[in-house]
């Protein structure tokens, strides 16, 4: 399915700045993923408001090619739920699940709990593979997370090492434009606000896009291809919406971090200067629409 248009193109290039947010595997871990809340939500959003009957975990599944007795490496793996709807897929297999936050590695492991595809977790950063073998794996990935990574050359050349040769990395990103529609209305609810200009960033996966994630890869892998992947989140009532936001997104990263000039006010203001624009597009188009351009590289 393809939701982008001329009109969406021509906002992305009006609205996304080329400076982004950055934040440290430290910040991930003690404060985004110090629960599930975040991924929760996400999750949640992502399944129940797409419109691309294709889900983005059909769309991984398809890449990494199973046959069902792969070993599978996942970094960043978080609270399992991606890997509790591959593990099907991988009955004569097993799974190795490695993130550096221990609420969320907890969580898998108890998603996962008394299945018969084996299951090792491993709480540490995606830089350091050291505990692992060489060529221990047919199929890597590391999904929305290689952004928080500190050394990604160091990552990239670690996948490398534990992987078999012909085996599959899988690494899954987005594009800096994705969700410009979310991005549209906070840019806009912080400019009526004066708020102050180092707000007005783009997403973090700027670091590693699908548009300039190739070449840092190709450094370590012969073969990397992009498959892009679209979907439209629709919304016919703020609420949803909001928790995407605010929880699921700390207000398109506004709030990642504690700053002194941004006050409970500030933010509930904010809040209600969003929702206001979501419940006009609603009223003026039957829905709020927030487009994604996701994707992956194969790497081998």
């Amino acid at each position: 399915m393809d939701f982008r248009t001329p009109a969406l193109d021509a906002l992305a290039q009006e609205i996304i700045p080329e400076r982004h947010f950055e934040f440290s595997a430290e910040t991930a871990r003690d404060r985004f993923f110090n629960d599930t809340r975040m991924l929760d939500v996400k999750q949640w959003v992502h399944n129940v408001f797409r419109t691309n009957p294709k889900s983005m975990l059909d769309h991984m599944l398809e890449n990494l090619a199973l046959t069902g007795s792969e070993d599978l490496l996942d970094l960043g793996c978080g609270n399992g739920f991606i890997l509790e709807r591959l593990r099907p897929h991988l009955a004569d297999g097993s799974i190795t699940g490695l993130d550096n936050a221990a609420a969320v590695l907890a969580a898998a492991a108890e998603r996962l709990k008394g299945t018969a595809t084996p299951c090792r977790w491993i709480e540490g950063s995606a830089d350091d593979l050291s505990m692992l073998e060489d060529n221990m794996f047919d199929r890597a990935m590391a999904n929305y997370m290689i952004h928080y990574v500190p050394d990604l050359d160091r990552c990239f050349a670690e996948v490398r090492r534990v992987l078999h040769p012909g085996g599959i990395f899988q690494l899954t990103t987005d594009r800096t434009d994705s969700m410009l529609e979310m991005y549209k209305v906070h840019f806009q609810a912080l400019k009526d606000m004066g708020a102050p200009e180092d707000l007005f960033k783009a997403t973090p996966k700027g670091r590693l896009s699908l548009a300039n994630g190739a070449p840092q890869l190709r450094r370590h892998f012969e073969h990397v291809e992009t498959v892009v992947w679209q979907d439209q989140l629709r919304f016919t009532d703020p609420e949803p919406f909001m928790r995407f936001y605010q929880v699921g997104h700390n207000h398109c990263c506004a709030s990642s971090e504690p700053d002194e000039r941004l006050t409970e006010d500030f933010f509930t203001e904010l809040r209600d200067r969003v929702s206001a624009q979501v419940e006009r597009a609603i009223e003026t188009h039957g829905h709020f629409a927030v487009t994604k351009y996701t994707g992956a590289f194969l790497c081998r």
